[in-house]
């Protein structure tokens, strides 16, 4: 015996329909790229990429702080330095010109404010030890300022390294070109190192 069939559809959206729907519409809300305050400050990735501009801005000033207390490692140094700049400019700090020193470059970041990075100055901030240096002055000898620079980077590359699941793809592709070129510093600062001494 065969059940009779309805004559009469239902019309209309079917519950399984519209559950899947509201589900649906829940996961397009959690993964949407807007801001993660309500819309009242800057995103999570507008936060890393001012962050990431600073830090550029503080080790491209410990640059210039080793700089000038040696001058004798200047060529050595000057070009790491200057692509430390193009990192803190890739991430949004603005160079402008530096008043006082020719041959330096001021950069301001995201928030408006500028940092002077002297490049012959014989005076070292407390900044250009950068954060986390007690004593706020450069090594007393060129193979300490150069491992200060090498464990600055270092340091860097792995914090950048450790961000970039936090961050969209774009600035996530960028922290991670940025780290690899720290990573390359570090090399290249202690490059002195490992062949002293062979030979």
């Amino acid at each position: 015996m065969s059940l009779p069939v309805s004559p009469r559809s239902p019309s209309g959206p079917r519950r399984r329909s519209l559950l899947a729907s509201a589900a649906g519409a829940a996961l397009l809300v959690g993964c949407s790229g807007g801001s993660d305050s309500g819309g009242t400050g800057p995103s999570a990735a507008d936060r890393a990429r001012a962050r990431a501009a600073r830090d550029s801005q503080g080790l491209a000033e410990r640059y210039a702080a080793v700089m000038a207390a040696y001058p004798g490692l200047t060529e050595r140094l000057r070009p790491l330095r200057q692509e430390v700049v193009r990192h803190a400019e890739a991430f949004g700090a603005v160079r402008g010109s530096a008043s006082g020193s020719p041959s330096g470059s001021a950069l301001v970041s995201p928030s408006g404010s500028a940092s002077v990075s002297p490049s012959g100055s014989a005076s070292v901030s407390a900044r250009a030890a950068g954060p986390g240096e007690g004593s706020g002055a450069v090594p007393g000898s060129e193979k300490g300022a150069l491992a200060m620079l090498a464990k600055a980077e270092r340091e860097l590359a792995d914090r950048r390294a450790g961000a970039l699941l936090e961050v969209p793809g774009e600035l996530a592709r960028l922290l991670a070109s940025v780290a690899a070129a720290g990573a390359g510093h570090v090399y290249l600062l202690t490059a002195g190192e490992t062949t002293e001494g062979v030979g």
